[in-house]
């Protein structure tokens, strides 16, 4: 998903009525109703990449029956065609070889991420499985155009809980094992002759060690440490092979980019922002050196480096509004695939040619969104109780006073991630039908420095749910959000925070939407995927110890306090969720209705931590949006049919 009743309390039917009329008489001056079709359907072509010898581009788009596929044409004509035939859940992720005659894509089985990697001939559209091992996730470790017909893959074939690296012939589909996975590597880095040379690896204590090797016949090296509550990783080798590029807030607040020599073991700072962590890495295909790096403040903003580029960047900001980004390129260097990213409208993509310095427009991926009245997205920020600041993103409905209305506090998921401005399905679905929606990057949410992370430590459902609650306060005293009307919705993290939302602060909600959200810290981390075990200490450390305090994650877990909800509350779940086990949502859901608490759950056997298939999402949505009116009195088109959705409404 873009980044997943009744009252207790007797109120007067008189006021019911009034309110009901005041809401019909403000909606009246909405903007029509934007078919959800439009808002959750697949979109209509996606994810271009240029052929490493810009000779072809392929992307992503529906197919006759619309199951998303890989399509292919050649560059400066029209003779689209599609590559491949996936039969159910749609393809989302896939990449070039550096061969120039394959794509290799990844797909699970229903949602259970145990990624399998297949090849498809661009000219014969030959298909094979390259990691056909039954119950086996395959993660891409490295591909480089010296070496066009290899690709080192990850897979925990041997134990669940390690990936080894293998090295695949995408000619014959050999894979041969390359480095075996001896102390919980958790990231492994290839050089320019495509040998793993770099390597991140958990501690027992949470932190993470890098270690490095001069060849492959000499011992590991560790050349850097991160406690518990730092951040680091490696991004790849310099041509030479002698520099290693790193990210790390080591010494610092805010994580950098950093250039480590790996003769003197000197490091020095590539690009840094005092406040904001560093994030998207812009290098040049070949040369592999660091030409740009993102970071995202309200809003994305570049740091260039390679002042080659900046002549680039700057024709590229003067295209169109919005944020953009360069999604990929040839090996020439010559052609550049750009995307605009903008709050009320849909992704634009662009060809731009750094010889004429000219953009030219490929799609938009979603054509039905344009010449739509869609709301834009305000970066807000407040204090929390205890003195951080909190940022986030408030949409409100277009056309109406933005002034008492129904409010939807939507929460990410991670939770260590974070919502950023731009274009957001739910969010222009739920400003349409009627509601203000919230967006906060509550403490432990990323991109603000560690300080900020790590003030999320050991509080799920205590300061991190304060946060929350001090944003709806917040909304309230703008006098944007109607008190009694604001319902907390959001998917895994986000899910949580609704659970413990409803359960923690009773009295702050009108209802809640949980999606794959988790209501048993002990029975989460009882349950976390094999692959997930080198992250263990790292979930302990940020969660609480599932062997040594039990009471204090049995203290933050929502299932243990149905007996404080008051309002009614929507479960969605995947039966395959490989994060968020089926009996998070089970467990709560038998617990409420146990204690005649008022809940309805929908679960989708054919899905996993979310919802990939369109219509799966668009019967959740229906559900939803039906819901969020029947309790908070916005706008709802009818639920209609939806075939071929697999929701079991229990």
């Amino acid at each position: 998903m873009n980044k997943k009743y009744f009252s207790t309390v007797a109120v007067p039917f008189l006021l019911i009525a009034t309110f009901l009329t005041n809401i019909s008489a403000s909606f009246a001056e909405l903007p029509p109703l934007i078919p959800r079709q439009i808002l959750f359907g697949n979109p209509e072509k996606t994810n271009p990449q240029l052929s490493p010898d810009g000779k072809y581009l392929t992307y992503i788009a529906p197919d006759k029956n619309n199951i998303l596929q890989v399509w292919i044409r050649t560059v400066g004509k029209n003779d689209d065609q599609i590559l491949t035939a996936d039969k159910k859940r749609g393809i989302r992720s896939y990449f070039w070889a550096y061969n120039g005659e394959q794509l290799i894509y990844l797909q699970d089985t229903d949602g259970d991420e145990n990624f399998h990697f297949y090849s498809v001939n661009v000219n014969s559209k030959q298909l094979r499985d390259l990691t056909p091992y039954k119950g086996v996730q395959a993660r891409m470790i490295a591909l480089d155009p010296n070496f066009p017909n290899e690709v080192l893959v990850g897979m925990n074939i041997k134990d669940r809980r390690k990936h080894d690296a293998y090295r695949i012939n995408l000619k014959t589909g050999t894979a041969n094992l390359e480095q075996e996975n001896a102390v919980n590597v958790t990231q492994s880095v290839a050089d320019p002759q495509l040998k793993i040379r770099a390597s991140v690896a958990s501690t027992p204590d949470g932190g993470s060690i890098l270690s490095v090797r001069e060849t492959l016949n000499q011992p590991w090296k560790t050349v850097r440490k991160w406690g518990p509550d730092d951040q680091g990783s490696a991004v790849g080798f310099s041509q030479d092979g002698k520099t290693l590029y790193i990210t790390g807030n080591h010494d610092v607040n805010a994580t950098r980019v950093l250039a480590l020599n790996l003769a003197t073991g000197k490091e020095s700072v590539i690009a840094q922002d005092p406040q904001y962590d560093a994030g998207g890495i812009f290098a040049h295909p070949v040369k592999r050196q660091i030409q740009a790096v993102s970071f995202y403040k309200d809003k994305l903003e570049w740091q260039i480096i390679d002042k080659s580029i900046a002549p680039d960047f700057q024709a590229m900001a003067k295209v169109r509004r919005g944020e953009f980004s360069v999604v990929d390129r040839d090996l020439a260097d010559k052609t550049w695939l750009v995307s605009y990213n903008t709050d009320n409208g849909p992704v634009y993509y662009y060809t731009y040619d750094r010889t004429s310095k000219q953009s030219k427009l490929l799609f938009s991926n979603q054509p039905k969104l344009e010449g739509l009245k869609l709301a834009q997205m305000k970066p807000i920020s407040y204090k929390s109780r205890d003195g951080l600041t909190i940022h986030g993103y408030l949409t409100t409905p277009v056309g109406i006073p933005t002034k008492n209305l129904p409010t939807v506090l939507l929460v990410h998921g991670g939770p260590w991630a974070r919502d950023t401005w731009g274009y957001d399905s739910e969010a222009q679905w739920l400003a349409n039908r009627g509601y203000a929606v919230l967006q906060l990057n509550f403490r432990g949410s990323t991109g603000y420095g560690k300080k900020f992370l790590n003030a999320g430590n050991r509080e799920w459902g205590n300061k991190m749910q304060n946060d929350l609650t001090d944003g709806v306060n917040w909304i309230v005293q703008q006098g944007i959000a109607n008190r009694k009307k604001v319902a907390i919705m959001g998917g895994s993290y986000g899910g949580y925070a609704t659970l413990a939302g409803l359960t923690f602060t009773p009295d702050v909600f009108a209802a809640g939407v949980d999606i794959v959200g988790p209501s048993n810290l002990i029975t989460l981390l009882k349950s976390l995927p094999p692959y997930w075990e080198s992250g263990r200490a790292e979930f302990y450390n940020r969660i609480g110890h599932l062997e040594k305090e039990p009471e204090f994650l049995k203290s933050r877990s929502p299932l243990f306090f149905v007996d404080r909800i008051k309002v009614p509350l929507l479960i969605g779940q995947g039966a395959n969720d490989p994060r968020v086990k089926q009996a998070e949502s089970e467990q709560i859901v038998a617990a409420m209705r146990k204690a005649n608490k008022p809940v309805e759950y929908i679960l989708y056997p054919d899905e996993g931590h979310g919802f990939a298939r369109p219509q799966n999402r668009l019967h959740f949505y229906a559900k939803a949006e039906e819901f969020l009116g029947k309790y908070l009195g916005g706008r709802v088109e009818p639920i209609g049919d939806i075939p071929g959705n697999s929701g079991v409404v229990k």
